[in-house]
């Protein structure tokens, strides 16, 4: 099995599009079949997995779905590029256990992870209807990814 694509709860469509459009996403799809349904289909650059968001997609409030991650091999340098296309991100922050980052903002120590360990460092930023996304810095996968 292979996840591929992922729903998104917007009020705005086109807004939506445009904003994933300005994080330089893949436009896939853009489908109207009559007023009340539609399907626009996003993929962010490397990634096989998409998101899709819409009129009639989903029944869930728009800006409900969170931790929804995206794998970068610089954090310093996927924030930076994000922030050049104008999006508000959090400055990079490692959890304060070490390991994996606790719900919220809880938990937040400044800075990427000390010794630099992957899947140890963050960034974060939502849409415009505050889903929410995180930059994870990973440089070697774990075994069997």
């Amino acid at each position: 099995m292979k996840l591929e694509v992922v729903v998104l709860p917007v009020s705005d469509v086109d807004q939506a599009k445009d904003f994933y459009k300005t994080l330089g996403w893949r436009l896939d799809a853009d489908f109207v079949t009559d007023e009340d349904f539609r399907v626009v289909q996003l993929t962010p650059p490397g990634s096989e997995a998409s998101i899709i968001f819409g009129s009639g997609v989903t029944l869930a409030a728009p800006g409900s779905v969170q931790g929804l991650y995206l794998i970068v091999y610089d954090i310093e340098a996927a924030r930076a590029e994000l922030v050049d296309r104008g999006v508000e991100v959090s400055e990079v922050f490692h959890d304060v256990g070490g390991v994996f980052h606790h719900a919220g903002t809880e938990g937040r120590v400044p800075g990427p992870d000390p010794q630099r360990r992957d899947y140890a460092s963050f960034a974060s930023f939502s849409d415009r209807d505050g889903n929410g996304w995180l930059l994870q810095e990973v440089k070697t996968r774990a075994p069997g990814r």
